[in-house]
């Protein structure tokens, strides 16, 4: 997505080989244009996929999953991070590993957000190791949900990430995707 690409050009600030910070659009102070637009192209990739719900992982994909779903007219659905107190026990949980803050974090899902008859599709900002969506995958494929596709608005394909989805036979879209990282650096895949 030229778009995407450009924005991340001239706003996006890559601190290291691993650490692309993309706050003044995506997850911080958000594009609502860039966003729509996001929606749209993850709608025309998976148009054909019979979607039931798109889901995310609080709190940076929210902004493009929602738009995703409301360009599909479909329900959008947050997995949480950590479980509230106003959760009873009628709940899917699996722990992963955030490698960019270096901790373990449980996702939770309610159970009255999903059924086995579901067709998801899972939307996130990043795919570097691939540990979310992979979190996200055994939840909603825990009760019998199938995975229809996972959207990707950036991808850093010098990680694992990737290989990881595709060797589990996953439909991965990603929007923008990152060959390389320095600092001052950002580089595309052609």
């Amino acid at each position: 997505m030229e778009t995407l690409r450009n924005k991340i050009l001239k706003y996006g600030h890559a601190i290291d080989e691993n650490i692309l910070k993309v706050d003044s659009f995506l997850n911080h102070q958000v594009d609502p244009n860039l966003m729509y637009d996001i929606g749209t192209n993850f709608k025309n990739y998976f148009k054909d996929k019979n979607i039931t719900k798109v889901f995310t992982i609080e709190s940076s994909g929210i902004a493009p999953a929602v738009m995703t779903a409301l360009q599909m007219n479909i329900p959008m659905v947050t997995l949480k991070k950590n479980t509230s107190k106003i959760l009873n026990d009628d709940f899917y949980q699996t722990t992963i590993h955030s490698f960019t803050k270096e901790i373990d974090y449980t996702l939770t899902l309610s159970k009255k957000y999903i059924t086995s008859k579901d067709n998801i599709l899972i939307v996130d900002d990043f795919l570097a190791n691939g540990e979310a969506a992979s979190g996200a995958c055994r939840l909603v494929e825990e009760i019998g949900a199938k995975v229809a596709g996972i959207g990707i608005v950036i991808e850093k394909s010098f990680q694992p990430g990737r290989k990881l989805l595709d060797d589990k036979g996953y439909d991965v879209y990603s929007l923008a995707r990152i060959s390389k990282l320095g600092k001052g650096l950002i580089e595309f895949i052609k």
